[in-house]
């Protein structure tokens, strides 16, 4: 063999490598540049499986060696090459049984006296397998050189970790896919309960602007299902096959909001320890969900524009461009015009934003949907407590009816889940129905219904008068006590009281600031 011969198969074997190739396929391509650089009538690979080596590639040996698994304590000249760091020779005279005994294609299927040698395969420093070599005649190996010989049989090494890392890769991937096949179908299968006229227009919406890419800006009030109507108008696209991912802005602190949006290069920032890819290059193909849009901040809301308008991204730390198509729906509960005109929001993006708008009408304004909603959480209600009915009763019924919710779906079905349990608790699971009836559902102290609402008088005049106060002064005492109530429903956690109030973060710091509020 010449240099220039073994160094054309190390040369094919570094290129295979860098390509995409079924394991097979590159196992055989070994074996051929192997049979090309050192002088052999038959070699095999195989791979240690628990006490057994199987063959996965094999090349001069009869085709059902491929069927056979060799027992690692039952065939000694195996053994002896598993359990050894060097390449073993075996003596031609040698009377350790040969494992080959009958399956070298000669005329005959005798194995004649002939030279055997080979080495194990060593990964991350264990043991996977071994190589093989045989010759016919004897002393066919002597004239190996041991150092391309140990080059190569690195170079197997190398090549069985890249077959190995792939197939790992790619089992990664088909598990992902199947993951976010079964995502997309469960919210696909979540469906928007009710009949009213408002709801009917909702879907209405929801089929016309899913057929299209165009960017969708869905408003409403804080738990009116914002999300449910996002994941309808992607599982309705033309995207659907491709993942909806989400992004709660409200969320992402402004130190990392980039890197979580964009992706960052490796050594960025400190912490970056390698690259990384943002939501963007997630959702390429599919749809981009930006709920509480509205609590970016303006330095992002700029680098969010230009996604939008050129459809273009670059990485934190990277001055290269990356292009992604990405379908962008978007959520607030903000009156982001007014956000605007506060210079809280870009108008710019703002119009980028509102190419379709969207309203989700609060539950009051849904009539009887609320007791079609109560239907779906208690159903789902039975099946988490294990229980054979929940129902309502008459009262309970017009109590849902006449609430005003300010927390809207996401508070109906927070109430009923507490007063399934606590009727469940209090009339035992073994009743054949348990009937939750108004004293359960914790709404009758906080009931607000539009009829009370229109009852109340302003108070503001009496309210100076008795305080002796300015009107900033009550504007002031009144901004304090919300806030202080807002603080305490939230267990003093500033963003949810800030989302609450309906204040911008920076805005509500300095006003907590302003009020002396700790």
């Amino acid at each position: 063999m010449t240099s220039s011969t073994f160094c054309h198969a190390l040369t094919s074997i570094v290129a295979d490598l860098s390509r995409d190739l079924p394991s097979e396929q590159r196992y055989q391509r070994l074996l051929s540049a192997m049979q090309s650089s050192f002088p052999c009538d038959a070699a095999a690979l195989l791979r240690l499986e628990g006490k057994y080596l199987t063959p996965l590639a094999v090349d001069g040996l009869s085709d059902d060696t491929m069927g056979r698994r060799f027992e690692v304590d039952d065939n000694p000249r195996l053994a002896r090459l598993l359990h050894s760091r060097e390449p073993v020779r075996f003596a031609a005279d040698s009377d350790l049984a040969d494992p080959y005994d009958g399956l070298v294609e000669t005329e005959d299927h005798l194995l004649h006296v002939h030279d055997c040698m080979g080495s194990s395969l060593y990964i991350d420093d264990k043991p996977w397998g071994v190589l093989t070599l045989d010759a016919m005649k004897p002393g066919t190996f002597d004239s190996i050189d041991p150092i391309e010989l140990r080059t190569f049989i690195s170079l197997t090494e190398a090549t069985v970790k890249a077959a190995e890392r792939i197939h790992e890769l790619e089992a990664r991937v088909k598990h992902g896919v199947m993951v976010t096949r079964e995502l997309l179908k469960e919210g696909a299968d979540v469906e928007i309960i009710g009949n009213s006229s408002a709801i009917q227009k909702l879907k209405d919406e929801i089929a016309v602007v899913a057929q299209s890419d165009l960017t969708v800006l869905i408003q409403g009030e804080t738990g009116s299902g914002k999300e449910l109507v996002a994941r309808q108008v992607h599982a309705n696209s033309a995207r659907a096959e491709f993942p909806m991912v989400y992004v709660n802005c409200a969320a992402l602190p402004e130190n990392i909001a980039e890197s979580e949006l964009f992706g960052h290069t490796r050594g960025a920032f400190s912490g970056a320890v390698s690259e990384r890819a943002g939501k963007f290059e997630i959702a390429d193909g599919g749809t981009l969900f930006l709920d509480e849009i509205g609590e970016l901040s303006l330095a992002i809301q700029a680098k969010m524009l230009r996604a939008l308008q050129s459809g273009e991204i670059q990485r934190v730390g990277s001055d290269q461009y990356i292009q992604v198509d990405v379908r962008i729906v978007a959520a607030t509960n903000r009156d982001l015009q007014q956000e605007v005109s506060n210079g809280n929001f870009r108008a710019d993006l703002y119009h980028r934003l509102t190419v379709y708008p969207v309203h989700v009408p609060p539950l009051r304004e849904r009539g009887k949907d609320a007791l079609l909603l109560a239907g779906y959480f208690l159903e789902d209600n039975q099946r988490r407590l294990s229980v054979k009915a929940l129902r309502l009763s008459a009262d309970a019924k017009k109590a849902l009816l006449e609430y005003s919710w300010p927390g809207n779906v996401r508070e109906l079905g927070h109430l009923l889940s507490r007063a399934s349990l606590k009727a469940t608790t209090n009339q035992g699971k073994s009743n054949g129905s348990i009937i939750i009836d108004a004293s359960y559902l914790d709404i009758s102290s906080n009931q607000v219904t539009k009829e009370n609402k229109s009852d109340k008088k302003p108070e503001t005049e009496s309210f100076i008068i008795k305080n002796n106060l300015t009107l900033k002064e009550a504007v002031d005492e009144f901004q304090r006590k919300a806030i202080e109530e807002t603080l305490k429903k939230h267990n003093g956690n500033l963003a949810s009281a800030g989302r609450e109030l309906g204040i911008n973060r920076s805005n509500f710091y300095r006003l907590l600031k302003r009020l002396d509020i700790n």
